[in-house]
């Protein structure tokens, strides 16, 4: 056998025992004769000595062996000498005296240091993926992302949910991103697309009658990337039949609570039970529908104390329906002109016109940009809305409301992080409920759904489909944890009559409808159960869980920022003989990207 134990398994108690070992060589040192090198393997390090006198020939190789040679080890685990432990390792009081090294294969210097974190080109460790996940952190992430899904499917077991594959080529019905699609050679012009989620397929099991379903489901969007999206991702996929909306959020929250608490003993869950707030709510104190709770500096309406104020901006905003908003950024009163700046260029990116601001020194005088045209009255009405005290900054924008929201609920998440109130062990769970049922699209003159088109109603809320849809919520419910939507959910529709308003409701005509989603159709004609679920996305929960600024740093071998495998060189070009096999032609030009 090639080994008897990990790198990391030994301990005092093995002291005397004769071992193999097997892995890279993480680091190598000479000293008066004797070369040590610390062994790594996929769970840790162990001291590895070699002495000439043990074994000359093991010596020779030892001394030309470099990091990420392969080498097997055999040898007698024996006490480090008094004072040269090292506690930082697991197997730091012991080391293992060779008494036979074994080559199993040569290494090229690699492209970065594997043994040390230094900071590496993203496109270079993407390049040299496989050489990437051998150093610690990431292959740290990688444990992480093992466990966490293995604790799901344990949860869920135990719960009674059955784990179901659904298929992976299937019928294209655009409901948002593009569909990748994958041409069938058996019917000439005809194709099947990558499931952007299993939506209609676990809807189909409720059908079925499987009642709790899940899949750690592969998913595919061909949609622009940003640091948090990727075209092919994960997401853990659940159904449950003869379930409310709160059924589903008390199971995931019991689930990722426990899960925190026992793979994660050091971070620290802010509110339990997880606050629920309302769309409203969230837009209103937060500006974003995904907030981050961990730190304050909650957005603050004064159109009351705008209107009339005799700054022409605020009074103009509100007399043209639109909203003054600003926050407290606690502590910040004392930015420069430039510092304050930067803040007006920063909110200019989401649509803001400009930023107002109001600073207290810390002897209590007011800097302002705007104040020179309120009286002394509103100016103090002003700072006791926000709580003000000397040294703090209250930062104001006053437009439409979408884009107050847009722009004061970035700018908050950005003096955030500079102000370090975003600790990355802090998690704030929280849900975001009562979402509209759907929204006007000023561009197509129709209403589109706010999460799905198969997300019911309110009970309560049904009648204004006919009379006023605006008002209707949909029985929507997002997870929301720092700052990033992990997970989204619904209770579904499940009445022909109600699937075929919705249809009519956002546009689509029911011949293409009945095309589209004919089978859904007919399936509930046949005693289709009340169901709902939710998809929580594992890449973003390793991503948070581990504390990356990305998800590309938790998927093993994850595509670019532009979409591109750099590592194999995805997409390429294909074979003529392929493209005739599958009845299709290029349009692409030599050269032409």
């Amino acid at each position: 056998m090639y080994k008897t134990h990990s790198c990391n398994e030994l301990r005092s108690s093995h002291s005397g025992q004769t071992v193999t070992l097997a892995g890279w060589v993480h680091r190598r040192r000479d000293h008066g004769g004797v070369t040590f090198f610390d062994l790594r393997d996929r769970d840790g390090l162990v001291q590895v000595v070699v002495n000439p006198d043990s074994t000359e020939e093991g010596y020779e190789l030892a001394e030309a062996a470099r990091p990420e040679w392969v080498l097997q080890i055999k040898g007698v685990v024996q006490s480090r000498p008094e004072g040269m432990e090292n506690p930082q390792l697991d197997t730091g009081d012991i080391e293992v005296s060779a008494v036979r090294v074994r080559v199993l294969n040569k290494a090229k210097t690699p492209p970065f240091p594997i043994n040390e974190e230094t900071e590496v080109d993203e496109q270079v460790r993407l390049k040299y993926r496989y050489m990437d996940l051998r150093r610690s952190r990431m292959r740290k992430n990688l444990e992480n992302r093992y466990h966490i899904i293995r604790y799901i499917r344990n949860f869920l077991d135990q719960r009674g949910f059955w784990e179901i594959e659904t298929p992976i080529l299937f019928k294209t019905t655009p409901e948002g991103a593009r569909d990748y699609l994958v041409p069938s050679r058996v019917y000439p012009g005809e194709f099947y697309a990558l499931p952007q989620s299993p939506q209609q397929l676990k809807q189909m099991l409720m059908v079925a009658g499987v009642e709790r379903y899940f899949q750690i489901a592969r998913c595919f969007r061909d949609e622009d990337q940003r640091g948090d999206r990727q075209p092919e991702f994960t997401q853990l996929d659940m159904e449950m039949s003869f379930v409310e909306r709160d059924d589903v959020m008390g199971l995931i929250e019991e689930m990722f609570t426990s899960l925190v608490d026992e793979l994660f003993p050091e971070k620290t869950i802010l509110s339990r039970p997880w606050p629920r707030l309302t769309y409203q709510e969230a837009m209103e104190r937060f500006g974003k529908d995904n907030p981050d709770l961990r730190f304050g500096m909650e957005l603050q309406n004064i159109n009351d104390l705008a209107e009339g104020c005799r700054f022409k901006v605020f009074e103009q905003t509100v007399a043209n329906g639109g909203d003054v908003r600003g926050f407290n950024a606690k502590g910040c009163g004392g930015y420069s002109r430039k510092q304050v700046d930067e803040l007006i260029e920063f909110v200019a990116r989401y649509g803001a016109r400009g930023l107002a601001t109001l600073g207290l020194t810390e002897n209590g005088e007011v800097k302002s940009t705007f104040t020179k045209f309120l009286d002394n009255e509103t100016v103090q009405a002003v700072i006791a809305r926000f709580e003000a005290q000397p040294g703090d900054l209250l930062v104001f924008v006053a437009d439409k409301p979408a884009v107050v929201y847009e722009s004061l609920g970035r700018l908050r998440v950005f003096l955030g992080e500079r102000l370090g109130l975003r600790d990355p062990d802090t998690l704030a769970f929280c849900w975001v409920v009562d979402f509209p049922f759907v929204n006007w699209n000023e561009d197509e003159a129709r209403w589109d759904p706010s999460h799905h088109l198969f997300t019911a109603p309110m009970p309560e809320d049904a009648h204004f489909l006919d009379t006023d849809p605006g008002k209707a919520r949909g029985q929507q419910y997002d997870l929301v944890l720092n700052d990033y939507e992990i997970a989204g959910g619904s209770i579904r529709i499940h009445e022909r009559a109600m699937q075929e308003k919705v249809f009519e409701l956002i546009g689509l005509d029911i011949d293409v409808a009945r095309e589209r989603f004919g089978h859904m159709l007919e399936a509930f004609e046949y005693g289709t159960p009340p169901h709902g679920g939710i998809a929580p996305g594992i890449d973003r929960i390793c991503m948070l869980l581990s504390g990356e600024p990305n998800i590309r740093e938790v998927i093993p071998f994850p595509k670019n920022q532009v979409a591109r495998d750099v590592m194999a060189g995805a997409p390429s070009e294909v074979e003529e003989k392929q493209l005739t096999d599958l009845h299709l032609s290029s349009t692409r030009t030599p050269g032409q990207v």
